[in-house]
């Protein structure tokens, strides 16, 4: 089956972002198409290299992206591997998509045998990672929240509180950002008395920080993304002491 370059939304494109596999993004300047030669070159890469994920941002669409990566005038090509830029190229050649590519390729390790000689990488592969918010109840608090294995940011928010709605697109680009590191969690406390209560949530929205399944932090309002991406950072940091 021919793979392509896909055309990839901020949710998409995060996931890939945060996945084991290499990244190549084409993103544009205002929204424009790759050129014809480019786009063959990306559609080339895709097919050839069926580990690396090839993506089209449009920053038309997609405008935080023109941020992120610091995008100007024209196109830029990046090459994304574990959680970092290994390359960049501003006003990319097909020529350029295609050595990112082999150098991307490069970077992918020869999978494991056993002694049997059999594949161990779908034995290794990581489990789904939440990209998006996860509603969790009353009953399924403990098992995902409590005993998940990723620190969780737990928002409890109601469907008529204003300021929840405010937070709630944030949380949601976070959680993209942050799949794999951070979970974050919704809690209706409309739906779900019993925690609002035992938590002794007062307002909402309030955020809560969980890690090792111990309350780390707690805040409410509507805070801004700086104030709650400091505070991702500083719950993925924090360490722990043993008991």
């Amino acid at each position: 089956m021919t793979r392509n370059a896909v055309k990839a939304d901020a949710q998409m494109a995060n996931t890939a972002l945060h996945s084991t596999s290499p990244v190549m993004l084409w993103i544009s300047s205002n929204g424009e198409s790759p050129p014809t030669d480019v786009r063959k070159a990306l559609d080339a890469a895709a097919n050839d290299y069926s580990a690396l994920e090839v993506l089209i941002i449009d920053t038309a669409a997609e405008p935080a992206f023109k941020e992120r990566f610091s995008v100007g005038k024209h196109a830029v090509l990046i090459g994304w591997y574990n959680n970092e830029v290994i390359s960049r190229r501003q006003r990319p050649w097909a020529t350029d998509v295609q050595g990112t590519a082999e150098k991307l390729a490069g970077l992918i390790p020869e999978p494991e045998q056993d002694p049997n000689g059999k594949d161990k990488t779908e034995e290794n592969k990581e489990l789904p990672v939440d990209n998006v918010p996860v509603h969790v109840t009353d009953a399924d608090f403990e098992k995902e929240v409590i005993n998940h294995e990723l620190p969780v940011l737990v928002d409890f928010w109601a469907d008529w509180c204003g300021p929840c709605k405010m937070v709630a697109p944030t949380l949601e680009k976070l959680a993209g950002e942050y799949a794999g590191k951070v979970r974050i969690a919704k809690v209706d406390v409309d739906a779900n008395p019993g925690l609002a209560q035992a938590f002794r949530i007062m307002s909402i929205p309030t955020l809560m920080f969980f890690k090792e399944g111990k309350i780390v932090g707690q805040t409410a309002g509507a805070l801004p993304e700086p104030t709650l991406r400091d505070a991702l950072e500083q719950l993925v940091a924090l360490e722990i002491p043993a008991e």
